[in-house]
């Protein structure tokens, strides 16, 4: 069974000093590497969202970073501005190595609606085409690692086993937000999709 390592969302803003920083993201760079070097393919997500994005708080009058409100395709928490196209914030961070890398795939870039997973926007309905592109490769088998483990990370999981594919993430290369408890609740979730959580090691 043909697979690639799918990174998620390696990028400055999500490290520490960024806009959105995830406690200690920016350790496992040398673990999402590590495990680069070992994958016959390798594919990489990167946020890249418009300045005026409808999930950035500062875009709502009277509401605050982490906030809740309701939009047209759902509940959608409303987050610092982060990754915004063209800025240093948006950028992979500088000790991850691109080389392998075969495929970007670049999300939340539609001003309206926000995208967490690798493989759908938030309605749930509008496609990256990203399974499209590893149907046609053959690869069925994916190793998710990245940022952050309870948002893009899940969801990126989520979709891929509703898509049909045979995931595992390697655990102690992502880092959580763990906004109330979202922490537990991915592993939960993830448990009951069939997810198999591993070690870079394994």
């Amino acid at each position: 069974m043909a697979e690639a390592l799918l990174l998620i969302d390696i990028q400055n803003d999500f490290c520490p000093g960024g806009a959105l920083a995830v406690p200690d993201g920016d350790s496992i760079v040398p673990l999402a590497n590590q495990l680069a070097a070992r994958f016959p393919h390798v594919l990489a997500t990167q946020d890249w969202h418009p300045p005026d994005h409808a999930s950035f708080a500062s875009q709502h009058a009277g509401q605050s970073a982490f906030a809740t409100v309701q939009m047209p395709y759902g509940e959608q928490t409303l987050w610092p501005d982060h990754c915004v196209q063209g800025t240093p914030g948006a950028e992979f961070h500088p000790g991850l190595r691109l080389e392998r890398i075969e495929l970007i795939v670049r999300k939340g870039f539609r001003h309206s609606i926000d995208s967490y997973s690798a493989f759908f926007e938030n309605d749930r309905k509008t496609p990256t085409g990203l399974a499209g592109y590893l149907r046609e490769r053959g690869i069925q088998r994916l190793t998710l690692a990245g940022l952050a483990y309870d948002f893009c990370v899940l969801y990126s999981a989520l979709d891929a086993r509703r898509l049909g594919f045979d995931v595992s993430i390697a655990e102690d290369a992502c880092r959580a937000i763990d906004l109330g408890g979202s922490k537990a609740a991915a592993t939960g979730a993830l448990a009951a999709a069939g997810v198999r959580l591993i070690s870079a090691a394994e």
